[in-house]
């Protein structure tokens, strides 16, 4: 099984589990965001986790191609 699928699956049961008790999604990608940046945190500078999550911002369009990518 791969990271993504472990991620995955865990993410679902993370928002079924939310969901459940009447939490809204938002707050639990919140929650599981802010988990994730003191979890990168540990091993990594904040310049690099800055950078990490605005390249992410930067292509979460969906119908957008990434910069890099050519047509």
């Amino acid at each position: 099984m791969s990271a993504t699928e472990i991620a995955a699956r865990h993410f679902s049961a993370a928002i079924a589990e939310a969901e459940g008790a009447g939490h809204a999604t938002d707050s639990v990608c919140r929650a599981l965001l802010s988990l994730l940046v003191t979890k990168y945190l540990e091993s990594r500078s904040v310049a690099d986790v800055q950078s990490e999550l605005r390249f992410i911002a930067d292509n979460c369009d969906p119908d957008t191609d990434f910069i890099f990518m050519r047509p």
